[in-house]
């Protein structure tokens, strides 16, 4: 069992270049994922599919004018844009791009969590910033999704962690090299999934910047604050589905290709998962989610986290 005290070994951490080289690759592939999306959407309503219709409408927005509103708290409300790629960033340090992360921290699941947490400011401050009564409602819609998810993200981080009795992912990978933990512990899976859709408010999670408010938290943005905060969603979505490959799914394990490709490869799979649900179910309700969250996902999360507490002291795991 690894000690959740011990130092980062420097042996388990890549090199100083990546942590500038972090956000550029994180940027490129939040690129492919948004382009991909695009030309499925295209696809399925008929029409050309373009793969450069996310590139040209980034550059559009990158030189368009920014709105501005009466009496707006202009400093949070551009802090506010930014902290969400920021607080993606931050999230993958934790991320192992192969076998190894960034910063292979003792406390990796606590940071990554921790970070993501950002999202609830960020969202938030770009509601409440431009002083629109649209912007406000989408924010708080956000803040009420955050209460509905965030309990049963927490249990079904905290039930990956228990079963390798260690709080680093790296550790967590490790613990799984007989047996993926997706085999014994699918609810803490799934419910992980739905939880990162609505930490990016993603369809059905997207109430926050609903059409029936104009758009909501994002109503007020334009140009290069437009860009920003829909770049960093996508970042944020991207960055914790890719989190379920180390902590479910054995991270780079696998047969025959490197460890690198399979973490793009599972990353790929669960990312498409993810958004053929959103393509297919309705927009929900805050008030719902919380209902359902708090009814019925949180004690499923803890029933889950109990048996596979079980399963570790009678030896089964890790």
């Amino acid at each position: 069992m690894a000690d959740p005290t011990m130092a980062p070994s420097a042996t388990m951490t890549l090199g100083p270049g990546w942590v500038l080289a972090l956000p550029v690759l994180l940027v490129f592939l939040t690129a492919v994922v948004v382009a991909a999306d695009a030309a499925v959407g295209s696809r399925r309503r008929g029409a050309r599919v373009d793969p450069i219709v996310p590139i040209r409408e980034g550059a559009r927005l990158l030189v368009g004018q920014r709105r501005r509103t009466v009496a707006a708290d202009s400093v949070l409300w551009r802090v506010g844009g930014a902290l969400l790629p920021v607080a993606a960033v931050l999230a993958a340090a934790v991320l192992p791009l192969g076998e190894r992360p960034v910063a292979d921290l003792s406390v990796g699941v606590v940071w990554f969590n921790a970070v993501e947490v950002l999202a609830w400011a960020a969202v938030w401050m770009v509601g409440w910033g431009p002083n629109s009564a649209l912007g406000l409602v989408g924010g708080y819609r956000f803040v009420a999704q955050g209460l509905a998810y965030e309990l049963p993200h927490m249990f079904a981080l905290i039930t990956a962690a228990l079963a390798a009795e260690s709080l680093r992912v790296t550790d967590i990978v490790a613990a799984q090299e007989g047996l993926w933990f997706v085999a014994v512990m699918p609810v803490a899976f799934v419910v992980y999934l739905l939880s990162a859709a609505a930490m990016a408010f993603l369809g059905p999670f997207d109430a926050p910047v609903g059409r029936d408010v104009a758009g909501g938290a994002a109503a007020e943005l334009s140009g290069v604050d437009r860009l920003v905060f829909m770049a960093g969603r996508w970042m944020l979505l991207v960055v914790a589905v890719a989190l379920a490959v180390p902590l479910f799914l054995g991270g780079g394990s696998g047969p025959w290709l490197p460890p690198a490709v399979w973490v793009l490869l599972k990353t790929a799979v669960l990312l498409a998962l993810v958004l053929g649900v959103r393509r297919v179910l309705p927009t929900v309700r805050a008030d719902r989610y919380v209902e359902l969250a708090w009814v019925v996902l949180v004690p499923l999360t803890i029933v889950q986290a109990l048996v596979v507490a079980l399963l570790v002291l009678n030896g089964v795991l890790p």
